[in-house]
């Protein structure tokens, strides 16, 4: 049986996972009332190269990891409505008002949150976030026409809507932009291979895989001497400044998360660490006086992995719940 937290993502995000191994694109086409998986077909990706922009409707609940416009039409009231958007780990996201036709003094809303919530819980978390969570919202009905582009501060983010009255709706345009330095990810797959840069900044960068994996760190430069720490109730990093934790969890928001081990100081060679949650996060903290870099790979933890302890690995933590 899945867990709860990727049961949770595979109802309200609709496909998280399209593709296996190093492939890191979700791939979506339009699917019909009885298909719960959105899969690009050939003919669509050629069209797409071929620069002709990609449309289609939006469901209440939709997914989208794909530039293009959508368009959502209410044939009901339509109460509880999100659509969630995802890019590659370098790109931000910008989504475009076209046309909106909402009734905000019938109490109808759209709102762009960027990140994710889900069940409360925020992607980044206000902990990694340059925003306060109050102006992570940009609300349709309050901002109107002043604010009709909305660029998101990392490679994801969603929209929620209400709308009452049948035939009315909105159309967006989705459009990526190139981040040279991304701090907080989500990955589109639970495989794959990342190096992070913090060059000179003060800030903390969240990379996290809705997984339970193996994940091995290949590198890491922090500026100081060679050292890996378990985390420890009375030990850990948090007097370095410049330090990377593991964190595992059934939630999406890293600060809600149970620490699992600190690595406090630069090494070169290979730490591997089994995790079994739900939620698996990689998580940079920069005081800003180092160029701080991290490269880690990843890859799905099976049954059969828990059963194996692999030299130079820390001790598993979070089980896997299936």
């Amino acid at each position: 049986m899945p867990s709860a937290l990727q049961f949770q993502c595979h109802l309200v995000l609709i496909f998280l996972a399209a593709s296996k191994g190093e492939t890191r694109y979700l791939e979506v086409r339009d699917a019909g009332e009885d298909d719960p998986f959105l899969l690009l077909s050939e003919d669509l990706k050629r069209e797409l190269s071929a620069g002709q922009i990609y449309r289609r409707s939006l469901r209440c609940i939709d997914m989208l990891s794909i530039e293009g416009q959508f368009t959502f039409t209410a044939d009901q009231p339509q109460l509880h409505c999100a659509t969630f958007f995802i890019g590659e780990p370098e790109e931000l996201i910008t989504i475009d008002y076209d046309f909106v036709n909402i009734d905000c003094r019938g109490g109808d809303f759209l709102k762009v949150f960027d990140g994710w919530i889900l069940k409360g819980e925020k992607f980044p978390s206000s902990l990694d976030h340059p925003l306060t969570t109050s102006q992570r919202y940009v609300d349709f009905c309050e901002s109107g026409n002043i604010q009709r582009s909305i660029r998101s501060s990392q490679n994801v983010a969603m929209i929620f809507f209400r709308i009452q009255q049948p035939g009315n709706g909105f159309t967006v345009t989705v459009k990526k932009n190139s981040n040279l330095f991304p701090c907080n990810v989500i990955s589109q797959t639970p495989s794959g291979r990342f190096t992070m840069v913090i060059p000179h900044q003060h800030r903390n960068c969240s990379f996290s895989i809705i997984y339970p994996v193996v994940i091995k760190i290949s590198d890491l430069i922090l500026g100081h001497l060679n050292g890996l720490f378990l985390k420890k109730p009375s030990a850990g990093c948090a007097g370095v400044g410049d330090f990377v934790e593991l964190l595992g969890g059934a939630g999406l928001d890293p600060s809600k998360m149970f620490p699992l081990a600190d690595l406090c100081h630069s090494f070169h060679g290979s730490a591997q660490m089994k995790i079994g949650c739900d939620n698996t996060v990689l998580r940079m903290v920069s005081s800003g006086k180092h160029i701080n870099r991290v490269t880690f790979e990843y890859h799905q933890l099976d049954l059969q992995e828990t059963e194996t302890r692999k030299e130079n690995s820390i001790e598993e933590f979070c089980f896997p719940s299936i």
